[in-house]
């Protein structure tokens, strides 16, 4: 036999990494490897039809018909990334190294777990006509025709994609009642002094918004409240929240939160099974900065956490890097640009920048006198500003913090 035939005939040892999801965590995870040097393959396997997109746009640009998508600009060819568009992951075995598809394993080397989050589903409302979900870009296609006809729409949440869905609907002219089962909007993620302010938002914007408000049942053309109240409604928009996407890794010995869900990741986005990772939305990790384990469900998490874990993969046997970013993230509603920075809890003080009645302000929160989150309505100065003295975990002057009219900065001890 001659040497060449020997060689076609060897195992291929090239070292491989496969990446179980095609959002942004899981696009950004495959780019990043090739800007870390990493000289193996890459493969993609994602589970919708279409090319890999962004979600921001969904809740506005597609939904109003401005954009027909989002997809990513990569050449995935050119980077030498195999992309499986349609192929769900079903299962990972570690022990063989591989991950479960319906079209057969597919062997690793690393596995990266990016499968993101799915929409909580109002129980009751599976199945049913005029219900719908906002996650996927089909979900937004459905919907395009929807508010093109100027329905009446029920929209089940006041969270944060409750009131981006909610302004595009107002906005396209449809009759918006949004309904929420908590004493305010926003209730998962800021305190009722905050939140408080929010709610003339959606009055202001012709929208009707019911808080303290359970949804018992809903039919075809109703929703049906825990006080009797019935809502007609040509469409309903379901907006409860997500969870990470992990129900598939059941017995594969990946350690998952029984409380909410997500991979228990290590500082450094590992996993408690050898050589896989998990990033973004099903994924969270401990926090130094903030001593506590953070799940992260926005765009810059899941576009900052890849990078981590390209460089500790490509680092191979070497220490790896840690990942404990500042939170960020951002809401376009109701004319207003909201951004959030940091992490807060419920010990920490709050301060005030600006009137909260009015068009622009602030909200600081404070531990141990240093900057730890701050929320900026229409104040992208004070966020730039304030994500930096997070990062650098800077002690602000109180009196001079709560002066909005005194740069955020020089509130610096």
């Amino acid at each position: 036999m001659s040497e060449q035939s020997k060689s076609s005939q060897a195992p291929d040892r090239t070292p491989h990494v496969v990446i179980a999801g095609a959002g942004i965590a899981g696009v950004q995870t495959a780019v990043a490897l090739r800007e870390q040097g990493w000289p193996g393959a890459i493969t993609l396997l994602g589970d919708e039809p279409h090319q890999p997109y962004d979600r921001p746009p969904l809740s506005k640009a597609v939904l109003l018909g401005k954009a027909e998508g989002s997809a990513f600009d990569v050449d995935f060819a050119g980077l030498g990334i195999s992309l499986h568009l349609s192929r769900p992951v079903t299962g990972l075995v570690p022990d063989a190294h591989v991950i479960e598809t319906a079209e057969g394993p597919v062997p690793y080397d690393y596995a990266v777990l990016a499968t993101g989050a799915e929409p909580i589903v109002l129980p009751g409302s599976e199945g049913l006509p005029g219900v719908h979900l906002l996650r996927t870009l089909d979900d937004a296609e459905r919907l395009r025709p929807v508010l093109a006809a100027q329905h009446e729409i029920v929209v089940v949440g006041a969270g944060w994609i409750g009131a981006e869905f909610a302004t595009a609907a107002r906005e396209a002219g449809c009759a918006v009642t949004v309904v929420e089962a908590a004493d305010r909007p926003l209730a998962g993620a800021l305190p009722a002094e905050v939140a408080a302010h929010m709610t003339g938002w959606y009055a202001d914007a012709g929208a009707e918004l019911r808080t303290g408000a359970r949804v018992a049942s809903v039919t075809a053309g109703a929703v049906t409240l825990a006080d009797g109240t019935v809502l007609p409604a040509d469409a309903v928009v379901v907006g409860i929240g997500a969870r990470p996407a992990t129900g598939w890794l059941a017995g594969s010995g990946v350690e998952v939160s029984p409380q909410d869900g997500s991979v228990l990741a290590d500082e450094q986005l590992r996993t408690s099974v050898a050589d896989v990772y998990a990033v973004g939305d099903c994924a969270s990790f401990p926090s130094a900065r903030y001593g506590a384990r953070l799940l992260i469900h926005h765009w810059d998490n899941a576009l900052q956490g890849p990078r981590t874990v390209a460089e500790n993969i490509a680092r191979g046997e070497a220490e790896g890097v840690a990942y404990d970013p500042v939170p960020y993230f951002w809401s376009e509603q109701f004319g207003r640009f909201v951004q959030y920075v940091g992490h807060h809890g419920d010990a920490d003080e709050l301060v005030w920048r600006g009137d909260p009645a009015g068009a622009a302000w602030s909200v600081i929160w404070l531990r141990d006198g240093r900057l730890v989150a701050l929320l900026a309505v229409g104040r992208p100065r004070d966020l730039a500003q304030g994500r930096k003295l997070i990062e650098r975990g800077t002690l602000l002057d109180r009196e001079r913090a709560a002066n909005a009219s005194v740069p955020l900065k020089a509130a610096a001890r």
